[in-house]
C-alpha cells in the first residue's frame, strides 16, 4: 500500500465492489473512476460491475481494475444479472457493495442481499426528489449523498438520519498558472470584464436566465462580455437564438464544449451560473479555486459550495433582476472581485474541504462505521 497514512498495524484493507448501470461518461461515472483509484491508493481492493457497452469498463480496465460485464437492461436480463452479481460477490468475499443508480441498486443490491454482503451502500448523486424509497431503504443498508441538501431530502422522505452520510464529491483543482489564452482567442483586452459560465447546455442550468440578466449590463457598459462554455441540443440553439434576438451576439461568446476549462477559468473575471437544480454544484468550487468570485442561485446544494457573502453571491431562483444586480455589484467593484476571489481560493482550494483525500477519507470512515454497526 502506497499511502503513508495507512502504515498502521491496525489498518485492515476493505474489499469493495462498485456497480454502475449507466453507459456514458458523465459526472457520476467520473466520480466512480476517481473514487476507485483513490481508494486503491489507500490500500483497499476495488472491483466493478458495469454494463458490457459502458464506457466506464474501458476506463477502469486501462487502470488495471477487474471489471465484470453484466447486462442490466430489460426484464429478460434481470434474474440472470442478479444471479451473476450474486456469484461475483460470493466469490470475491466483498465487505462493501456500493451502487450508484436505481437500476444497478435493484440488481446488484438485491444480489448483495441474497449473497449476504456485509454492507450495501447506495450513493445518491442527484438533487431530484426520488419517487420511491425502495432503493434507499429496503435494498441498501446505508446511503451516501453528495450534499446535506440531498441528505435532508432523503431524511424528510423517511430514510433514517443515522443511515445517511454526506460526502462532498472531490473537485479536480489543477495548479493556477496565472495565464489564459481566452482573451487572445476572443480578441479581448486586459481591461474588458469577462463573466464566464461553464455548464452543459440543459434547461435546468439556467442559461436563458443568465443571458437575460446580462443583457442590460452589456447595454450599459461596452467592456462587459459573457462567455458560455458547454454544449447540448436543443438548449444551445435556443440560447443562441435568444442572444440574437436581444442583439448582443457581438459580446456573448458561445465556445461549445472545451477540454481546457482551467485555462478558460483563469481568463474570467467572475463566474455565474443560474442553475435550477444541483445536488452539489462542484463547478462553483472549481471557479472559486481559480480565484473567481461566484454568482449563483440559492437552490439545492449550491449554498454548500461557497461561503455566501464571502466568496460569492446567491440570488433567489427566477429572480432575474436580482441576478442582474448581483452581477452589477461585482462588475462595478474590482476590489470586491479581488477580495471574494482570494476568499474563494482559501475556501475552495487551500482548506482541502473538497479534495480527493477528503472525499476518500469521509467515505472510508462511513464504510467502517457502518460495518461496525452491522456486526454488533
Amino acid at each position: 500500500m502506497s499511502d503513508n497514512n495507512n502504515q498502521d498495524a491496525d489498518f485492515k484493507p476493505l474489499r469493495i465492489l462498485h456497480s454502475e448501470a449507466a453507459i456514458g461518461w458523465g459526472g457520476q461515472e467520473q466520480y466512480i473512476h476517481r473514487m476507485m483509484l483513490a481508494m486503491r491508493e489507500r490500500g483497499h481492493h476495488l472491483e466493478a460491475v458495469c454494463q458490457p457497452h459502458g464506457r466506464l469498463i474501458g476506463k477502469l480496465r486501462d487502470e488495471g481494475f477487474t471489471v465484470h460485464p453484466v447486462k442490466m437492461g430489460g426484464a429478460a436480463n434481470y434474474l440472470p444479472a442478479v444471479a451473476r452479481v450474486r456469484g461475483i460477490l460470493r466469490k470475491g468475499r466483498f465487505d462493501v457493495l456500493n451502487t450508484h443508480s436505481r437500476r444497478d441498486t435493484m440488481i446488484a443490491g438485491v444480489a448483495g442481499r441474497v449473497a449476504g454482503t456485509p454492507l450495501i451502500v447506495r450513493t445518491r448523486h442527484l438533487a431530484k426528489r426520488p419517487g420511491s424509497l425502495l432503493s434507499y431503504t429496503i435494498v441498501p443498508h446505508r446511503v451516501i449523498t453528495a450534499s446535506d441538501f440531498v441528505r435532508n431530502m432523503l431524511i424528510e422522505r423517511g430514510v433514517p438520519a443515522e443511515h445517511v452520510a454526506t460526502v462532498y464529491p472531490a473537485v479536480n483543482l489543477p495548479p493556477l498558472t496565472g495565464r489564459s489564452t481566452l482573451r487572445e482567442e476572443l480578441n479581448l483586452s486586459p481591461d474588458d470584464i469577462v463573466v464566464g459560465c461553464v455548464a452543459v447546455m440543459r434547461g435546468a442550468k439556467g442559461h436563458k436566465e443568465l443571458v437575460a440578466a446580462m443583457a442590460p449590463l452589456i447595454a450599459e457598459r461596452p467592456d462587459v462580455h459573457l462567455v458560455l462554455v458547454g454544449s447540448g441540443s436543443p438548449t444551445f440553439e435556443r440560447v443562441k437564438a435568444q442572444i440574437q434576438t436581444l442583439g448582443i451576439e457581438h459580446r456573448v461568446h458561445m465556445l461549445g464544449m472545451r477540454d481546457d476549462v482551467p485555462n478558460l477559468l483563469e481568463g474570467f473575471d467572475l463566474f455565474a451560473l443560474a442553475t435550477r437544480m444541483e445536488a452539489s454544484g462542484t463547478v462553483f468550487v472549481e471557479a472559486g479555486a481559480a480565484g473567481l468570485p461566484v454568482v449563483g442561485t440559492r437552490v439545492d446544494g449550491v449554498p454548500e459550495m461557497m461561503k455566501e457573502g464571502v466568496n460569492g453571491i446567491l440570488v433567489p431562483l427566477d429572480d432575474v433582476p436580482a441576478l442582474t444586480d448581483a452581477l452589477r455589484r461585482l462588475i462595478e467593484d474590482p476590489e470586491l472581485r479581488r477580495r471574494m476571489g482570494a476568499a474563494g481560493i482559501e475556501f475552495c482550494r487551500d482548506s482541502g474541504h473538497f479534495s480527493l483525500q477528503a472525499m476518500v477519507r469521509r467515505t472510508e470512515t462511513a464504510y467502517r462505521r457502518w460495518l461496525l454497526e452491522r456486526t454488533k
